[in-house]
């Protein structure tokens, strides 16, 4: 499936609700979305919800996340009636620290094979197993360097992804939140920006970009928004 030069500009002047029905209207049974349960994920669980209420959501469970977000993420499910799909690493985490050691204290290599392990392999296999066609995201531009060039929808590896508030600021995002009154992430009045696993996730301090805020700030991207062939790196 590929992507042609009037679909993409197209796209990149629509709506967030334009582009979630076009990826309807296009993709059909084929499509998933994906969320962390982070700071921001309810704007898109909710705005998705709203036109594909039976749309399976990829959740990538690492073992590792901190315990409110399992919570948040029970919270979320219950009330918007979610069609989780949860896919975890082959390895737990007992196992690969036996194996590996603490692979997210071993510099940016480290981090690469924890990614791949806990975050890569279980999203490739969780697309590969409900027979994705193409993929609904939140990232958006102004979270960090590596998105700010990003279109609103791409081709990664064999997948169409398609990014509904790619061009959101974060005004935006919590003018959204408060319009509909959703529940916040509990670590948010604790000034965390950014939210994944505990051991590589810190609130946003002075003189800190929230880029920062990830990966003892060594990296922004964890591998599942770049071609699974490059390896590592959200």
């Amino acid at each position: 499936m590929s992507l042609d030069q009037h679909t993409t500009e197209a796209l990149d002047h629509m709506s967030a609700y334009e582009r979630v029905s076009h990826a309807q209207n296009q993709y059909g049974t084929g499509l998933v979305m994906s969320t962390s349960f982070g700071i921001q994920s309810v704007v898109m669980l909710h705005l998705v919800k709203q036109q594909l209420p039976q749309i399976p959501i990829i959740f990538i469970d690492t073992g590792y996340l901190f315990p409110e977000t399992y919570a948040y993420a029970k919270t979320l499910t219950d009330q918007l009636k979610l069609n989780i799909k949860t896919y975890r690493a082959n390895l737990s985490a007992a196992q690969q620290e036996e194996r590996y050691g603490q692979l997210w204290e071993q510099g940016e290599s480290g981090l690469e094979k924890y990614n791949q392990i806990n975050k890569v392999e279980p999203m490739q296999r969780a697309l590969e197993e409900l027979q994705a066609t193409a993929w609904i995201s939140g990232i958006r531009r102004n979270q960090s360097q590596s998105r700010r060039k990003r279109p609103a929808i791409e081709k990664q590896n064999i997948w169409i992804k398609i990014y509904p508030i790619i061009d959101w600021d974060d005004q935006q995002v919590e003018a959204y939140l408060n319009k509909f009154d959703l529940p916040p992430h509990p670590l948010k009045d604790k000034g965390y920006v950014s939210v994944g696993d505990w051991h590589t996730s810190v609130p946003l301090a002075e003189n800190m970009s929230p880029e920062e805020t990830r990966f003892h700030g060594l990296k922004r991207e964890c591998g599942l928004h770049l071609d699974f062939n490059q390896g590592g790196g959200i």
